[in-house]
């Protein structure tokens, strides 16, 4: 898939080089992706400007606030291990939280789901948080024991509220429903089973040490630089090191979730993916932006892409993606700068020439035998209404001629009579029973809450 991104590596690099200049950063490690492959990677400047040492694709850089994918992508293997559920409320793992103010109802509003969607109303910051002298308590046991003045600061589901506090609490609910420290867990439920070797939380290895950037504080009355602050203690809102190489694993991940939408995945499930990308509620009024689970979405020209940024001081990033096309970049600046702008202009580079080099359309899927005798006309006589039940994109789905945008699809059950109304419809979740005749041809079909007789050809008598 590289040879696909050939023809504008130039393109790459220029639109690299002049973010670098423009921003006045010492240096920059970037790369893109396409499908399973790193397609393309360059470093930029400096990644130590005293020691003259080149940024390259498994340069260490702090990636701070992507780290919260991780996270997500825990709390998610738990719930599909069921030992947890997305709305469960937090107390239910953490007792000590029944102790924190909550003014605008029971604190029993705060859920997981919630938490991981910044939309809990949660502070924003552990107590005592400054970061203009880089005073942050990571540790979650010392943050509990300043439990009164944890809370709500405004009603969940009001408003996004970023949450760094939230996350240090989903850590910790990693930690306890586990039974596994959360850097032991996500370097042995997500790390290694992608082989992301290269990325980790602090203390680092020694192999990983001399492979780190420094990072500098912004420039401000001059060209000088100067070493950023040292960071305290963080986990899982945004403790962990990485570099472009791992992170082009992390996003090929993500991709692979709609290349094959049934895939399994020692890490997690093909849907369980897809369920954290899609967007659960808007973020702006101008309806650019989105969030998901522990990742967001922002609309730009033609497209949406997925991401997720991290800050801490002397260091900036951004993955992005785009599932449609199968692209994404990722951003390391070891300064400040906006690392989103960045990655999405060079995904969109990759994108276009994506799109310019696209092959023709995949020969459909087969339908199945079983399904054969299922397809057809269905009519509501007393609501007026006509649908059609179609094989199409491989999967069983009903088509409305009146209705294109109303297009729900079956996932199937153990009875090849049964299935369930896929998400995205009113009607998800519901039943779809087919009824048969005593001959075996299917009479009609229960829609989620009405009956639909079969409408089948009448031919001429003889």
């Amino acid at each position: 898939m590289a040879d696909l991104i050939a023809d504008v590596t130039g393109n790459l690099a220029a639109r690299a080089a002049s973010f670098v200049k423009e921003n006045r950063l010492p240096g920059a490690a970037v790369g893109v992706v396409h499908g399973d492959d790193l397609a393309w990677s360059a470093g930029i400047g400096f990644s130590d400007v005293s020691a003259r040492q080149l940024p390259h694709a498994a340069t260490l850089y702090r990636i701070a606030s992507i780290t919260k994918t991780f996270t997500g992508t825990a709390i998610m293997q738990l719930r599909d291990a069921g030992l947890l559920h997305l709305d469960d409320p937090a107390i239910a793992h953490v007792p000590e939280l029944r102790w924190a103010t909550s003014p605008f109802g029971t604190i029993e509003t705060v859920t997981i789901r919630r938490m991981l969607a910044h939309e809990s109303g949660l502070a924003s910051e552990p107590p005592g948080t400054d970061w203009a002298v880089t005073d942050y308590q990571g540790v979650a046991e010392r943050t509990l024991e300043r439990i009164a003045d944890i809370g709500t600061k405004v009603p969940p589901n009001l408003q996004q509220k970023y949450s760094n506090l939230a996350y240090q609490l989903l850590g910790e609910i990693v930690t306890r429903v586990s039974r596994v420290p959360y850097p032991n867990y996500v370097r042995e439920a997500i790390l290694e089973p992608l082989a992301m070797s290269a990325t980790g939380f602090e203390p680092l290895p020694d192999a990983l040490l001399a492979r780190r950037a420094t990072g500098y504080a912004p420039r401000t009355f001059s060209d000088e630089l100067d070493l950023a602050p040292a960071t305290p203690p963080v986990w899982a809102e945004g403790g962990l090191w990485s570099c472009v190489a791992d992170l082009a694993r992390w996003l090929s991940f993500q991709l692979r979730a709609y290349r094959d939408p049934a895939a399994d995945s020692p890490v997690l499930a093909a849907a369980s993916l897809r369920d954290m990308h899609k967007p659960r509620y808007l973020g702006d009024d101008e309806w650019t932006n989105a969030w998901g689970i522990s990742w967001y979405a922002v609309r730009r020209d033609d497209g949406i892409w997925i991401q997720h940024s991290g800050g801490l001081p002397g260091f900036t990033s951004n993955v992005c993606f785009d599932p449609k096309e199968q692209v994404g970049a990722v951003v390391l600046l070891n300064g400040s700068g906006n690392a989103s702008e960045l990655a999405m202009d060079l995904a969109a580079i990759a994108r276009g020439a994506v799109r310019a080099t696209a092959v023709g359309p995949e020969p459909p899927a087969p339908t199945p035998e079983s399904f054969r005798p299922l397809l057809g006309i269905y009519a509501s006589l007393e609501r007026g209404l006509l649908i059609r039940l179609e094989w199409r994109d491989g999967k069983l789905t009903f088509v409305d001629p009146d209705l294109v945008t109303w297009r729900p699809t079956l996932a199937p059950t153990g009875n090849p009579d049964i299935f369930v109304v896929e998400p995205g419809f009113r009607q998800s979740g519901e039943p779809v029973i087919f009824r048969r005749l005593p001959d075996g041809r299917v009479a009609s079909v229960f829609l989620a809450a009405a009956t639909f007789a079969r409408m089948d050809r009448v031919l001429p008598a003889d």
